[in-house]
């Protein structure tokens, strides 16, 4: 049994005796051993012993089983021979906890951070990095990388990430042969696989699996609330048994009561005759959480898959009263607190939500998501490791290595948004979060409890809960940064070569079997759709194509009647005067209103102060209008309004509703694009002239065609996909060759002393997912004569992503819009060439985050950006305020370096940097 972690001087005569008899054969395990304070494993002793070996290690093993030995092993080996160490992790706040671990362990002086934005003692032996900063590397030839011995690849299985994942795979394949490789994964059920890849490319490794967990995990279902085991012993075979009377006691509830509607009293919707059951009420968060608190199951974390669903979940807690910590704990909590915070500029507390926030640490509970401002989310991890935070409510974000185990995980559901739709949990999904349940020298046990309401059946959680599926699945393209660095580095012959040893080909390569087979199945499907869509009237494919494409035309009027309607009405609200009267078509202040303020703003859009007939005071947006406005009267008002003054609000209303004006009485609605569009009227009369439409049964044989479609459109790209599998990934470089040669990135005739063309080098130093979108800006000069916030503005456009889609971006006007357009072009004539190269497009340039940062680049207060972007409709928290403010520094970092300071861009980047890098968002760095 393992002597516990707090205990490192009391080892047993027989531990004694098992640590000295390796020393002959493995001396530096054994005194790296000697200076733990526990015994190490089995699975963690054979990867040491193959790392001490000379060899690689691929370590496969739960959450909280303790893989990170073999990575601090690693970084003990390089020190005690004198060589480098470095050791990579996905994210960046992963590789800060990282750092100051191994700065406790061996000083400072000896370790470093590099993060992108953070540099710390980066020529120290041991460095830690984000895997983008090492793949960086590689690619610049760094002497950093001199003397590096060890690569520590913290959560490899990241590589299945599907936007960045490919930077593990580039790392892996460019390290120099003589770098020992230490991965280090999650539970994955083709580690083997992975192993033997990782053999090919990398020489001797040794394949370590352990599916142990140290702290073992009980499964539980809490049914409104009592708290059941979702397992109840084993069959002959040893497998596991649902529990019995969780079964009993489920279906029993689910036979007399609606599902749980998110609202007490809710209508009942369906078409029940009789007297409605009454609805099911799972327990709330406070009763979940009193109830482990009174179990002794705290510290919990509850995954709760919306941020806003986290901060008010613990919102309803504080209103509810709960308090989980002592005076103790508080006075702790409060140190802590000022520690993260001292950096934090005094006027943006409130607007940050410092002291509700502040509150609930308190009280020890917090949320923890990704719109969580950084030392609000440091402060949360520490005070959650230290066990002065009770309760986390957080978003998956947090199972992603982040090292903040629990003794209970709580799942309020078992279905997440995944960005697209909503969909039910993989069997991954829930390993990796139940995972975190369980602090292994803290804990006995760990528990997982899932809330049970109508609907969810207790098969479906074991289901999860038994099934160890996880595998691993590369994401790894070439992209243009790639490619010109490929290039630059090895030729494109040696390129080519490179590509075909990735994880991804050596993937594609055994999956054609399955593919054909599809193909197969679904050739005899779609003869049957064939016969289902046939009309005796006519060729009803024709038909179909018709109406396919008035559909499509209808949506593109629709779309270009939204935005010429935007901008209709932004020209006339800057024609709006004191005292006008407008109607205000539709929302909750619709009906008449009197103009106070015309709210001009010489670069952005017009925001009226306006007085309704409801005597509700505010600024009016483009946002709230469908059509231009057009007064329709005035009146006469003194030169000072009050808009304060209820009584000032309530006599203007009285005067506006005694004008006997009628809100329809402005100028109709115009009639939409769709009414007089030549091109979909003629669409329209082909349809209806076409004899498939008098057809009986022509919705029929239409939803025939669509399932035929759809079904074809997958099969296409099925075959696609066999066809192409065999040097797949060699065939997508050489298109990105070509595009990139017509571009002028790469010369026509490659020679041996000019790979890459003065473009192309400064494409290979663009790291982003829009790399050579930003490189064509800074190459015809989209962005010159640009001011430093006006240059944030427009870069900005590259790196954001809204999580809100149909809202119209606020931008300044001037020169600001005038570069967007000019980069929006440039990216039309990108797609364009992307498509007929076959090639994936790059994301169209978001300018949503445009006018938040050109306003804090500008030298505006947080609270007035902050306000501004809600007032436009795009929410935007501080903590995702900042995260995009980092992203857009990022860039601007990268374009300074690639054309230099003596540039105008150059030096209106730095400037940018220096102007963004302040208050809220240098904060908290690192």
């Amino acid at each position: 049994m393992a002597v516990s972690r707090s205990n490192p001087t009391e080892l047993s005569p027989a531990e004694a005796f098992a640590r000295s008899s390796h020393r002959g054969v493995h001396p530096k395990l054994t005194d790296f051993a000697g200076q733990q304070s526990f015994e190490l494993d089995p699975f963690q002793r054979t990867a040491c012993q193959a790392l001490e070996a000379g060899r690689g290690v691929l370590v496969c093993a739960p959450t909280g089983a303790g893989k990170t030995i073999v990575g601090e092993f690693a970084v003990h080996l390089a020190l005690q021979e004198g060589r480098k160490c470095f050791y990579t992790t996905p994210i960046k706040a992963l590789s800060n906890q990282k750092y100051a671990d191994l700065c406790e362990v061996h000083g400072s002086d000896a370790v470093g951070l590099l993060t992108g934005d953070t540099s710390i003692n980066g020529d120290a032996q041991v460095v830690v990095m984000t895997t983008e900063v090492l793949r960086n590397m590689l690619y610049a030839g760094s002497s950093s990388l001199e003397q590096l011995g060890y690569v520590v690849m913290d959560e490899v299985h990241y590589l299945a990430d599907r936007f960045r994942g490919a930077v593990w795979e580039e790392v892996i394949l460019h390290l120099p042969d003589h770098v020992q490789v230490a991965s280090l994964s999650a539970t994955v059920s083709n580690a083997e696989e992975f192993g033997e890849w990782l053999q090919e490319v990398r020489g001797d490794t040794t394949i370590v699996v352990d599916e142990h967990r140290p702290v073992p995990l009980w499964q539980h279902m809490l049914v409104g609330p009592r708290m059941f085991d979702l397992f109840g012993g084993e069959t002959a075979d040893r497998e596991l048994q649902i529990n019995p009377g969780l079964l009993r006691h489920t279906q029993q509830l689910a036979r007399v009561h609606l599902p749980y509607g998110g609202r007490r009293g809710g209508p009942n919707n369906g078409k029940r005759k009789g007297p409605r059951p009454p609805r099911f009420f799972p327990p709330s968060r406070v009763e979940v959480l009193t109830g482990l608190d009174a179990a002794g199951l705290l510290p919990a974390i509850v995954f709760i898959f919306s941020r806003n669903g986290c901060d008010q979940a613990v919102s309803q807690c504080v209103r509810a009263g709960l308090r989980l910590t002592s005076d103790a704990e508080v006075a702790e909590i409060r140190e802590v607190i000022d520690e993260h915070t001292a950096n934090l500029p005094e006027s943006d507390l409130a607007v940050l939500g410092y002291w509700e926030w502040r509150e609930a640490l308190e009280r020890g509970l917090a949320a923890h998501h990704a719109g969580l401002l950084p030392a609000f989310k440091e402060t949360v991890e520490e005070l959650f490791v230290r066990g002065l935070v009770k309760a986390v409510f957080a978003t998956e974000t947090l199972a992603l290595g982040i090292n903040m185990p629990a003794r209970t995980v709580v799942l309020e559901r078992l279905v997440k948004f995944n960005g697209e739709s909503h969909v039910d949990l993989s069997p991954g999904e829930y390993t990796q979060l139940t995972g975190r349940a369980g602090r292994r020298g803290i804990d006995v046990e760990g528990h997982a409890v899932v809330v049970w309401q109508p609907g969810v059946d207790p098969k479906q959680v074991a289901g999860l809960a038994s099934t160890r599926t996880y595998p691993l699945r590369s994401s790894f393209r070439p992209g243009y940064n790639m490619a010109v660095n490929l290039v630059q580095r090895v030729g494109q012959d040696a390129a080519r070569d490179l590509l075909e040893q990735s994880f991804a080909q050596f993937q594609a390569d055994r999956s054609v079997v399955g593919l054909s087979r599809r193909v197969e199945r679904n050739n005899e499907a779609l003869a049957g759709y064939a016969e289902s869509r046939h009309c005796h009237l006519g060729d009803f494919d024709e038909y179909f194509q018709l109406r396919r494409r008035i559909s499509e035309r209808e949506k593109h009027l629709a779309r270009q009647n939204r935005q010429s309607r935007r901008a209709e009405a932004a020209k006339s609200l800057e024609k709006l005067r004191k005292g006008d009267v407008i109607a205000i078509p539709a929302g909750r202040r619709e009906g008449l209103a009197v103009v106070i303020d015309p709210g001009l703003e010489p670069m952005g859009e017009p925001r009226p102060l306006v007085v309704t007939e409801d005597r509700w005071s505010g600024r009016l947006s483009v946002a709230d209008f469908t059509s231009p406005v057009e007064p329709l009267g005035k009146l006469k008002l003194p030169k000072h309004v009050d808009t304060r003054s209820p009584k000032s609000r309530r006599d203007l209303a009285s005067t506006l509703r005694n004008t006997g004006l009628s809100p329809s009485g402005g100028r109709g609605r115009r009639r939409s694009d769709a009414t007089d569009d030549a091109e979909l009227a003629a669409l329209r009369r082909a349809m209806k002239a076409h004899p498939c439409h008098g057809c009986d049964e022509r919705e029929a044989h239409a939803r025939w065609a669509e399932r035929y479609e759809r079904l074809r459109t997958e099969n296409e790209n099925l075959r696609r996909k066999v066809s192409a599998t065999t040097h797949s990934l060699a065939r997508a470089f050489d298109k990105i060759v070509a595009l990139l040669t017509e571009r002028d990135y790469l010369p026509a005739e490659a020679g041996e002393d000019s790979q890459v063309t003065q473009h192309g080098r400064r494409l290979s130093r663009l790291y982003s997912e829009s790399d050579l979108l930003a490189a064509e800006c800074l190459r015809v000069g989209t962005w010159r004569g640009l001011g430093p916030a006006e240059l944030a503005a427009v870069v900005s456009s590259l790196v954001y992503e809204s999580r809100r889609e149909g809202l119209a971006p606020q931008v300044p006007h001037g020169s600001v819009s005038d570069a967007l357009e000019a980069t929006w072009q440039l990216w039309a004539e990108l797609e364009d060439d992307e498509r007929r190269h076959k090639l994936n497009r790059t994301r169209e340039p978001d300018a949503g985050f445009a006018w938040p940062v050109f306003r804090w680049a500008r030298g505006e207060s947080l609270e007035k950006v902050l306000t501004a972007a809600e007032s436009s409709g795009h929410e935007l928290s501080a903590g995702d305020f900042v995260r995009w403010c980092r992203q857009v520094i990022d860039l601007l970092d990268q374009i300074r370096e690639v054309v230099g300071v003596s540039d105008p861009v150059g030096a209106a980047a730095a400037k940018a940097v220096s102007a963004i890098r302040r208050g809220v968002v240098a904060a908290g760095a690192v």
